[in-house]
């Protein structure tokens, strides 16, 4: 027998997207029943390490959107209507006091992700829980029949939030088109990754015209640069091959050397990367780690500028152990936009009442509280276009 839940809506997903949503529904008058097979908000507690990044200080929206390799477009619609200024304000309601860290991210004063879990948890009390895993989701004359594990529901007005590693089972029955998922924000896995560098952490490198930090591991390199050479290399086809300059400051190596002739070529390197990388560069190219400056004749400086300058690796895969965002989703022509307004509204072109939002669309953003501001803004929209629609009723 299948329940009808007349004037309820239902969330498919308890994490951010699906929460915060719920927490404006409720805010508007509205009744939300949530499906989530697990405890509430449970990815949410790994992320910014535990402290939860909850945003990112970019207050322009257009530059907001320049941190999402996919959605950059659609989310100019989004942020316009909720970006980080709201974001904060929204927490402040909750009882989330936050801060900015030297590289913008925010994070809450308690820098516990629990605390966040548990303070938003506590504003959404209202709202029905069934702990039963949503199967699939068929549409029915003026509803949606939503089959679990174990019963079957009606619902007129559904909003999917199931995140990004779920899985688009549950969607085969509703023909919207969706782009394959692949990992983003992850470490690589490379070729005869050297196990002596594994832990060695190099500042300010530059690759594919991006900055940032590399971590070598035991299975390949990691750290923010990478993480957004993976997801912008998300749909790249393995191997494929990466240069890193390993120190774009070091401009003029044969200036160093001549003012420096006596010093051993080990000491000179070190200065400007860390140890554990000159000498393995300097056993590749078989030089003395104790040769002098003044014996460093012009092929040696030649190999080992160009062993820094461009260091090649062999990618073959993501480290499945990294995971945290996914690529790829629900294809964003799928949903409903006002041209005239510039407006999405989160709900389906092919099935009123029916939205998605947060990480199961095709919306990706670098590390640093992006793709929780996704959860949040695309929530807010998403219950907002709900509320004016009830309204015109």
């Amino acid at each position: 027998m299948v329940k009808a839940c007349k004037n309820k809506i239902a969330i498919i997903g308890g994490g951010a997207s699906g929460c915060i949503c719920t927490y404006f529904l409720l805010q508007l008058g509205l009744d939300v029943v949530i499906f989530e097979k697990g405890k509430l908000l449970h990815t949410l507690l790994p992320t910014g390490g535990g402290r939860c990044n909850l945003a990112h200080a970019e207050f322009d929206f257009k530059e907001l959107a320049k941190h999402y390799p996919r959605g950059e477009k659609f989310l100019y619609s989004i942020f316009a209507q909720f970006s980080t200024a709201e974001t904060l304000e929204m927490f402040d309601k909750i009882g989330i006091k936050t801060y900015i860290q030297n590289d913008n991210r925010i994070f809450p004063i308690s820098n516990s992700s629990k605390d966040v879990q548990n303070k938003i948890i506590n504003q959404i009390t209202s709202a029905k829980i069934i702990n039963e895993k949503v199967t699939k989701i068929i549409p029915k004359t003026k509803g949606f029949e939503i089959i679990t594990d174990t019963k079957k529901y009606f619902f007129y007005k559904v909003i999917i939030s199931i995140g990004g590693h779920s899985g688009s089972e549950i969607l085969k029955d509703l023909e919207i088109k969706f782009i394959p998922q692949k990992p983003a924000l992850v470490g690589l896995n490379i070729v005869n990754p050297p196990q002596n560098l594994s832990g060695v952490i190099i500042k300010n490198c530059v690759c594919e015209n991006l900055h940032g930090d590399i971590l070598f591991t035991h299975f390949g390199i990691s750290g923010p640069l990478i993480y957004k050479i993976s997801s912008i290399n998300a749909y790249k086809t393995y191997p494929y091959k990466l240069k890193i300059d390993l120190c774009p400051n070091l401009e003029n190596l044969q200036d160093i050397l001549n003012n420096n002739p006596h010093k051993e070529i080990k000491n000179v390197l070190t200065e400007f990367i860390p140890q554990k990388i000159a000498y393995e560069i300097l056993k590749k190219l078989k030089i003395e780690k104790s040769l002098k400056s003044h014996s460093i004749n012009g092929k040696m400086r030649d190999m080992i500028l160009e062993n820094i300058h461009s260091c090649e690796v062999l990618v073959t895969g993501t480290n499945k152990g990294e995971e945290t965002v996914t690529a790829g989703g629900i294809d964003l022509k799928e949903l409903v936009f006002l041209f005239r307004r510039f407006l999405y509204f989160m709900e389906f072109k092919k099935y009123n009442n029916l939205y998605a939002l947060g990480e199961i669309l095709d919306i990706d953003g670098d590390c640093g509280g992006f793709n929780l501001q996704n959860a949040w803004s695309t929530a807010f929209v998403c219950a907002n276009a709900i509320l004016n629609e009830k309204e015109n009723q």
